[in-house]
């Protein structure tokens, strides 16, 4: 960990206002929906559905928000600096999984009137293939939820000094209350407000730091040159980390399994008013993603053309790629009060809307698979209650940092699995589909740890080549270097 530089600059009180503005709004937004009695408030199932009578613009809204997390906040940007502008391809994964599951598993989930995915397997397999399902899918939802809570958190400490422990308190508290007073309604109106915020975010950063390079015709001439303008990778090659293939075709399968299977993603599109209108609300989640993401993605390229003489990892100012971005942000706005803190909510915003997200899937998926079939003829006010008090017992989730993405793919997968087999195939039994996710975890778990512990060189993976030998000495008077950000990919620097 680098010593931190007691000259370097840190929030003012404009920061503070700008991020303070986004916590309190997103706390009144969930107050809101508390006080806002309604026939739609009735049961725990409505808590966690919004009544079943939610729009399709802001449930699409929703759906985008909880996809950028603040690790997509820090990632995407660094990603597309090291290895180009074929990051976007993922789009493409994206949309075809869009159109799979408004067309295939949106149908069953909605028609069914489900609360919990994991009640298909149960109606399809049996009690065992649910509990399963549910088993997986809590551990794994709790260690994602972790590294979430932990980025902005990092993010915080390295920027202004506050206590890290404090800052995790701080994140989880506020997105557990929202989100526990008000039910999916909060959830998802404050997540449209989030999406805004992070949206504002990459737009004042993309701008800003465009100028500063020399306007956009000079960023692509730098991108083009430095071959960060690489659309045309159809390499076939496993080993390399972005290809056209990699990202449409396992990019498809992978977001497949995190919107048409999820709990947190089916949990949200089920809560619209018709079945219509939750294929819609994807569509409008699709349109959202182009933007963040293609925003995030060209930061990162105006990210590698302004520092092409100088790139921050090279020349040894930041020790991981998690970094580039905070350090960018505060290098680019020294002199600029509120955008820092704008950038920090950007990425306070991600968290929130993923936490709150993962939060109520949490509690929906314990009280609907394990307490429920074993409160036999208790009221629903006391069923409310309980559904409230398992989004507040969330808070306890704060200990688990580094693999949570590892162990989001080594589930989901075999998860996946498990409905087609339901959906799809007649013949398949429970003892077929249990021995299925069973010997789909056991290779997706080998195959984990393996690439952990064996990773390819950065050469073999295709990162780019950057520049970090022409550093003028006055330019570390200009920045200022966060000390340790989430460090997501170990294997990728040298």
């Amino acid at each position: 960990m680098q010593e931190e530089d007691p000259s370097r600059p840190g929030f003012g009180i404009a920061d503070y206002a700008v991020f303070a503005v986004m916590l309190l709004v997103s706390m009144a937004i969930g107050l809101f929906q508390a006080l806002k009695k309604g026939k739609g408030e009735a049961t725990a199932d409505d808590f966690f559905t919004g009544g079943r009578n939610m729009p399709a613009i802001p449930v699409g809204l929703s759906l985008c928000a909880s996809f950028m997390s603040a690790v997509q906040v820090l990632g995407v940007p660094s990603e597309a600096l090291r290895y180009g502008l074929k990051f976007l391809y993922m789009c493409l994964g994206q949309t075809i999984n869009a159109l799979l599951t408004a067309l295939l598993f949106l149908p069953v989930f909605y028609r069914l009137g489900l609360t919990s995915t994991n009640q298909y397997l149960k109606m399809r397999f049996g009690r065992a293939t649910q509990l399963l399902g549910s088993i997986q899918f809590l551990i794994a939802t709790l260690l994602y939820t972790g590294i979430v809570i932990y980025a902005p958190a990092l993010i915080l400490h390295q920027a202004t000094g506050l206590n890290m422990w404090l800052s995790l308190f701080s994140t989880g508290i506020i997105c557990t209350v929202y989100t526990t007073v008000g039910g999916m309604k909060a959830v998802i109106w404050t997540d449209v407000f989030q999406i805004l915020v992070m949206f504002s975010g990459f737009l004042a950063i993309l701008i800003h730091g465009t100028v500063l390079v020399g306007g956009p015709a000079r960023v692509l001439e730098i991108a083009y040159n430095g071959s960060r303008l690489n659309f045309d990778d159809f390499d076939v090659d496993p080993r390399k980390r972005y290809s056209f293939w990699s990202l449409s075709v396992g990019g498809s399968l992978l977001w497949l399994s995190m919107y048409g299977v999820n709990q947190a993603q089916v949990q949200r599109f089920i809560s619209c008013r018709t079945e219509r209108q939750a294929q819609w609300s994807l569509f409008v989640n699709q349109v959202g993603l182009y933007l963040i993401v293609g925003s995030a993605a060209t930061c990162g390229i105006v990210m590698f053309a302004y520092y092409i003489n100088c790139d921050p990892l090279m020349s040894g100012k930041i020790s991981s790629p998690d970094q580039y971005m905070p350090y960018f942000v505060l290098e680019i706005f020294e002199n600029h009060p509120g955008f820092p803190g704008l950038f920090l909510a950007c990425a306070y915003s991600g968290t929130l809307s993923t936490a709150s997200t993962s939060i109520n899937a949490m509690a929906a998926v314990t009280m609907e698979d394990l307490l429920k079939p074993h409160l036999h003829n208790v009221p629903e006010k006391k069923l409310i209650l309980i559904s409230k008090a398992l989004s507040l017992s969330s808070l306890l989730d704060w200990g688990v940092l580094q693999g949570s993405f590892t162990v989001m793919g080594v589930v989901s997968g075999p998860l996946l699995g498990a409905f087609i087999l339901g959906m799809f195939f007649p013949a398949a039994n429970q003892v077929g589909v249990i021995c299925g996710v069973a010997a789909g975890f056991s290779m997706s778990l080998w195959l984990a740890i393996g690439s952990t512990l064996y990773p390819p060189s950065a050469e073999i993976m295709g990162a780019l080549p950057s520049h970090g030998g022409n550093c003028l000495l006055s330019n570390d008077s200009l920045s200022s270097t966060p000390s340790s950000i989430i460090h997501l990919h170990p294997d990728d620097h040298e």
